[in-house]
């Protein structure tokens, strides 16, 4: 971080567009679910700091939907501090995360966040979305990519292979040997300017409505089988799995005392574990779990 770039700004800015996007996503979630409306939470860290979080719950498409922004600061721990990128003690922290579980196996779970960090004098921003399918349409998949291509192709045609390429590593549970879901973008700390990281996190964050809706759209209605519910429980075993094992998000939440209801907002209201389940072989169930040990291409 250069002596010139105006940090405190930055950070002013980036709470202003985290805040709009939580209005925009959220007024736009609610048409798309035509029932649902979201229940707002406010907040205060005691150590400084707080947020708004918005929760929606059984609604007619969203099973369980949770768009939070926080703003927190004060002093991290000293062991957890040296875990981090920056220098010290002192933070300061910014961003807005999301995660949505529809209610029907058809239309997949997706996660987004979009965050500034300071941490004494070093400052940089991270983020990214992801795509977790139960029934995996190629097509859904391309296009959620594609808009997320777009973004990164408008500010550094590097970054897209770079960023796809950082989710498939982050989002990977290796304790079972497979993706989370079919991937997007993940980047933390890029290392370059930060004006125009935060042109492209902007970017990135208004990409979210338009690479995720149109597939909620076409098919929130389909038809659901008992047998399609059963499956969707036990895939949202293994995103309980990564968010509560792996995800940095999750532990950076609770070891900065932010507030446990808004961080564990992620988790789904419905999972089940089955012992050693195994889809049988040749059905689109086992297809999802092939492709989600072998990460492949999709814009």
């Amino acid at each position: 971080m250069t002596a010139t770039v105006d940090v405190e700004g930055l950070k002013a800015r980036m709470t202003a567009f985290i805040q709009k996007l939580q209005d925009d996503i959220c007024g736009a979630l609610e048409q798309l679910d035509g029932q649902g409306r979201f229940r707002e939470d406010a907040w205060t860290r005691p150590g400084g700091g707080g947020g708004r979080s918005r929760v929606l719950e059984e609604g007619a498409v969203l099973e369980k939907a949770g768009v939070n922004t926080s703003i927190v600061h004060g002093e991290l721990e000293e062991a957890f501090a040296k875990k981090l990128q920056g220098e010290g003690r002192t933070f300061w922290a910014g961003g807005l995360s999301l995660v949505l579980h529809p209610k029907s196996p058809h239309v997949p779970t997706v996660h987004a966040n979009y965050r500034f960090i300071q941490q004494g004098g070093r400052a940089w921003f991270g983020g990214g979305a992801d795509l977790t399918p139960y029934y995996l349409h190629d097509e859904d998949a391309a296009h959620f990519h594609r808009v997320h291509k777009a973004a990164c192709d408008a500010h550094d045609p590097t970054y897209y292979p770079r960023f796809k390429a950082a989710c498939d590593h982050y989002f990977h549970l290796r304790h079972r040997g497979e993706a989370r879901g079919v991937g997007g973008l993940f980047f933390e700390n890029m290392g370059g300017d930060l004006e125009r990281e935060f042109a492209f996190v902007q970017a990135c964050g208004n990409s979210f409505i338009p690479a995720y809706l149109p597939i909620a759209q076409k098919h929130k209605d389909t038809p659901v089988t008992e047998e399609q519910r059963f499956w969707q429980e036990v895939r949202r075993g293994r995103y309980v799995e990564f968010n509560l094992v792996y995800d940095r998000g999750t532990i950076f939440g609770l070891e900065t005392q932010g507030r446990t209801e808004s961080i564990l907002m992620s988790l789904p209201p419905r999972v089940r574990w089955r012992y050693d389940h195994h889809p049988e072989p040749g059905t689109p169930e086992a297809r999802l779990v092939e492709v989600l040990r072998n990460p492949r291409e999709w814009a």
